[in-house]
């Protein structure tokens, strides 16, 4: 299944936000991290966090748990260069992280216009697995060439949150929990000895294709293996049969449209969101796809 990048490209211009712009043209190896990083500054709020529709279904300008997984998504892009902003975020991390180490999986919105009724109803008193796993991830991601974020005490905190969280299921988490958790628990096998077991434990959950139904999603909606295991020859390959991990690529790569972008199958807010949504899955589709060989 080919791939076509200059389809992309064009796509890129003409619908993607300027952020995604400049993280397709990093990717690309057009350009150097400081025009991504800008282009990030432009969703940062003075409290070190991040907001402003950063995640696209979450329009509120407040600095957001959410918001905060895509800023450590352009600070992984930008490797090996560090950024002194990835710290800070640690810092407001820190700073509405509950007592027992985990995120809420929102705090309570300004502006409610745009924005899913899933960031809506969050309960800002109660940590979510979900939004703290994934986050801490990607954090993870970044503090391999940052030292920095590796260093810092919010992720340490938020590490034993998840594993403790992960720990405690005793039954199938929500199709994102799950992904999320296995995406966690890849990074961080290396370092944590109870990874391996809990990864074990977590297989349990995950069928043999790797389509795992999104409950409350649309009707089709569904993850699949390269949402749980994108990264190749990490452990969490080992779920899947390399039979499975081709096939999955294939879909991905069918997946671009005659406009040369990618579609989403998950319900989208607003009319920004979903064009948000569309770059933001283009690059990440183009970064997975080349990550693992196809392109």
């Amino acid at each position: 299944m080919n791939v076509d990048l200059s389809a992309a490209e064009s796509f890129m211009a003409t619908h993607a936000r300027v952020l995604d712009r400049r993280r397709f043209e990093l990717l690309m190896h057009r350009t150097g991290p400081a025009a991504a990083l800008a282009a990030l500054d432009g969703y940062r709020n003075a409290d070190g966090g991040y907001g402003w529709g950063l995640e696209p279904d979450l329009r509120s300008p407040e600095s957001q748990p959410g918001a905060a997984l895509h800023a450590f998504e352009v600070f992984e892009n930008v490797a090996p260069a560090t950024s002194p902003q990835a710290v800070a975020l640690c810092d407001w991390l820190e700073s509405v992280s509950l007592p027992d180490g985990g995120l809420p999986f929102a705090l309570p919105l300004a502006v409610s216009a745009g924005t899913a009724p899933w960031w809506q109803g969050a309960d800002p008193t109660v940590s979510a697995l979900q939004i703290t796993s994934v986050t801490a991830a990607a954090a993870w991601r970044v503090a391999a060439h940052d030292p920095a974020v590796a260093a810092h005490p919010w992720l340490e905190r938020a590490t034993r949150y998840c594993l403790t969280a992960i720990e405690a299921l005793d039954q199938a988490p929500h199709a994102y929990v799950l992904a999320f958790a296995v995406r966690f628990l890849d990074i961080v096998y290396d370092s944590r000895p109870e990874a391996a077991d809990l990864l074990r434990r977590l297989s349990a959950y995950v069928p043999a294709d790797g389509r795992v139904r999104v409950e409350g999603g649309t009707e089709n909606e569904a993850l699949h293996p390269l949402d749980l295991a994108p990264y190749p020859d990490r452990p969490a390959r080992e779920l899947f049969t390399p039979t499975v991990i081709g096939a999955d690529l294939d879909r991905l790569a069918a997946l671009q449209q005659d406009d040369g972008g990618w579609i989403v199958d998950y319900a989208t807010i607003s009319p920004a969101g979903s064009l948000d949504w569309r770059g933001h899955t283009t690059v990440s589709a183009v970064e997975v796809l080349r990550r693992n060989s196809r392109i």
